[in-house]
């Protein structure tokens, strides 16, 4: 029989067929789903991520590894619906006008997700007032921007200068990352905080959200 550790192992070997076997295993000998969550499926996420964060993981692999971990939780999700897992934060997240890399933004919603945080996932070219008006709509604690052209990182201070007109920049933390974008050009804009991958942005938000 497949235990909690075996689980956290084959998530990290990102071996998708094997969580799901594990799942089912874990499911069948009545582990609770919230343990197989907790214990299992983020257990494991946790290694890859403070992994990745070290460069002792890359992309590809990651995303192998979140993949399985979405697999293992399609399994476990019909089983908790009574069980409300609580949201620990709502993440507003998007990569800014002009920008069409999709990536490294997904890799960040994973790891977010994989971290028990809620995330709006607006996609890509989002301009200011999408930003804005997703704000009005989802009321989330953070805001997420995403940047890989140096042409494109200005919208960042654009979005927080329309947040700050439209009266909404006090309910909401912002923060900031891409390749181009540092802690120097976060600090320039006014934003919050300024993580330099998916990982870190994940430890970023538990921070601002005081659940670190």
């Amino acid at each position: 029989m497949a235990t909690l550790q075996d689980l956290a192992q084959s998530i990290i070997a990102g071996n998708l067929e094997q969580v799901k076997s594990q799942v089912n295993s874990l499911i069948s000998s009545g582990t609770d789903p919230l343990t197989i969550i907790n214990d299992g499926l983020i257990a494991g996420m946790n290694v890859v991520g403070a992994r990745f964060k070290a460069g002792d993981m890359f992309v590809p692999e990651v995303l192998m590894c979140a993949k399985s971990m979405s697999a293992g939780l399609e399994l476990v999700k019909p089983l908790i619906a009574d069980k409300k897992v609580e949201s620990q934060g709502k993440i507003l997240l998007g990569t800014v006008k002009g920008d069409l890399h999709d990536i490294g933004k997904n890799l960040v919603a994973m790891m977010m997700e994989s971290g028990g945080l809620e995330v709006i996932n607006l996609g890509i070219d989002i301009a200011p007032e999408k930003f804005v008006a997703a704000v009005r709509e989802h009321q989330p604690q953070i805001v997420a921007m995403s940047a890989l052209l140096t042409t494109t990182m200005p919208y960042m201070k654009d979005t927080i200068e329309m947040l700050e007109e439209e009266g909404l920049r006090d309910q909401v933390k912002v923060i900031v990352g891409g390749a181009p974008v540092t802690q120097e050009f976060a600090n320039s804009i006014g934003a919050d905080g300024y993580a330099p991958d998916a990982a870190s942005a994940t430890d970023l938000c538990k921070e601002l959200l005081g659940i670190a």
